[in-house]
């Protein structure tokens, strides 16, 4: 188990690449696959490349978590939305997550964002639930069915 205190999180940059498609590969086929089909699995995990990865990188605000310098978890800021939150199954359930989401909401505070959008898995739902984040309904992408949730930023729950 990963004490909070050795996690670390910072802004990515290209380099991290790699190990962020890693960690969001491992995470879908092993935490994700129980709820998601495997054809649904194996689409999401094409849609990770170290290129594109990095070309979100050069585009928005990235940021990984680290546990002895390794990449553990990552999440980023789309306008108003966090997206590709994602952490080891290794690391999961021990605050990594919280931690990229706290950095992410403080991030869109000072962007004067006042309601965090995610785009929630079946399998996060209850994590962003722990967080404050209220589904406001789903969305379908072929058979994949993700929870649209949000957050209000200025103290008030999302409705």
């Amino acid at each position: 188990m990963t004490p909070r205190d050795a996690i670390k999180i910072r802004p990515a940059t290209v380099a991290d690449a790699e190990a962020i498609c890693r960690v969001a590969i491992r995470t879908l086929r092993e935490t994700n696959a129980r709820d998601y089909t495997p054809d649904v699995i194996a689409r999401l995990v094409a849609g990770f490349s170290p290129q594109r990865i990095a070309a979100f990188i050069a585009s928005r605000p990235f940021y990984v978590a680290l546990a002895h310098g390794a990449v553990v978890g990552t999440a980023n800021l789309d306008g108003a939305a966090a997206r590709a939150v994602f952490v080891d199954p290794d690391h999961q359930g021990q605050g990594v997550g919280a931690g990229l989401m706290a950095v992410i909401e403080d991030l869109a505070r000072a962007r004067s964002v006042t309601t965090l959008h995610v785009q929630s898995s079946i399998t996060a739902e209850g994590f962003y639930k722990k967080l404050g984040y209220v589904a406001i309904g789903d969305k379908f992408h072929g058979s994949e069915r993700t929870i649209m949730m949000a957050k209000r930023l200025d103290g008030e729950r999302s409705r």
